[in-house]
């Protein structure tokens, strides 16, 4: 499946529950990625919403369909 570039609500009202699990973690493990290299760079200087584009669009991308996963009440990832 392949994921736009840019994340609509009309788009993500077109998955269904399975599809929308399955971006969700696509999405989340790309943020992560984003996340930790920018962690690495940065230290104790991170601040997500002043990262570099890459890392706010991995975050804004991911909520956007988490938000949809968690309005839906489906369980994505185990709570710690």
């Amino acid at each position: 499946m392949t994921i736009p570039d840019r994340l609509t609500a009309d788009w993500i009202a077109t998955l269904g529950d399975e599809r929308l699990v399955t971006v969700e973690s696509r999405l989340h493990s790309e943020f992560i990625a984003e996340d930790s290299h920018e962690r690495k760079r940065t230290g104790d200087r991170y601040a997500l919403l002043q990262g570099p584009a890459a890392l706010v669009n991995a975050w804004l991308r991911w909520q956007m369909v988490s938000n949809e996963a968690r309005s839906r009440r489906l369980l994505v990832r185990p709570v710690k």
